[in-house]
């Protein structure tokens, strides 16, 4: 089991009890407790989104099964997707720059920093009339998590644009107001998972998308870095086929 796997694997433990010790979690995992140990106290991941009570058991922040309660504990904004549609652009904005301030994230350089909020809630807003036009209301309790901050450690910093959650998938999309692939901003958008893998658990696939807002009629998969995995880029008008790559719903 490497390092991620193990740290996924407590993690899940963690969630999935109502307050365990390490022995306990150790026993769930297969693990060593000396290993468990290792994890709780080294981990900065964990570290933030699991605490010790007073009888040394270990809870969870955030909960790995929908609804993801404590998930809006780290977002500028969360929320099931129906309810995003009922919100104008004034109060949708409104809660996520209240949230943004809530979690920390710099709202310097504010003029292009709304702008760019304005225009990944356009997308997502066309994405989710979509998606219901071909899916129906099950879409509709969908989550959604706009600002995604982990930030402890620096080897451990999450900063998603937008969650996307179904009933068995997270759509982690990275959103750029350009026409071009960067390959730094692949590796960017794809950097994210191994963190949400261990937030969210072993029930969920984590799905990278780089989104490239000013583009058109785009939608490729390409190489991360040096790896053998591809991830896919898409301008906004072909998010929804991201969508239908994955869950097939127009085949």
């Amino acid at each position: 089991m490497t390092e991620r796997d193990a740290e996924r694997a407590v993690c899940a433990a963690i969630c999935a009890g109502s307050g365990l010790k390490a022995r306990e979690i150790a026993a769930k995992t297969g693990l060593e407790k000396k290993t468990v140990n290792h994890i709780l106290y080294a981990s900065p991941l964990l570290k933030e989104i699991c605490w010790k009570d007073r009888d040394c058991r270990w809870h969870a922040l955030v909960r790995q099964e929908r609804p993801h309660l404590g998930l809006e504990e780290f977002s500028g904004y969360y929320g099931r997707a129906g309810d995003f549609l009922l919100l104008s652009e004034e109060a949708w904005l409104a809660r996520l720059t209240e949230g943004c301030t809530r979690i920390g994230r710099s709202l310097n350089d504010t003029r292009g920093l709304l702008h760019s909020f304005k225009d990944c809630r356009e997308q997502i807003r066309r994405l989710l009339e979509d998606l219901r036009e071909m899916l129906g209301e099950e879409c509709l309790g969908w989550e959604l998590a706009f600002e995604l901050r982990l930030k402890r450690a620096k080897t451990s910093r999450l900063y998603a644009d937008v969650l996307l959650i179904t009933e068995d998938r997270v759509f982690s999309l990275e959103f750029k107001m350009k026409d071009r692939i960067d390959p730094d901003e692949v590796l960017q958008a794809a950097k994210y998972s191994p963190y949400l893998e261990i937030l969210f658990g072993p029930a969920y696939e984590i799905i990278p998308v780089l989104v490239l807002t000013a583009a058109r009629e785009v939608f490729d998969f390409v190489p991360i870095g040096k790896a053998d995995r591809l991830l896919p880029v898409c301008s906004g008008d072909m998010l929804f086929n991201v969508f239908d790559e994955y869950l097939g719903f127009l085949h």
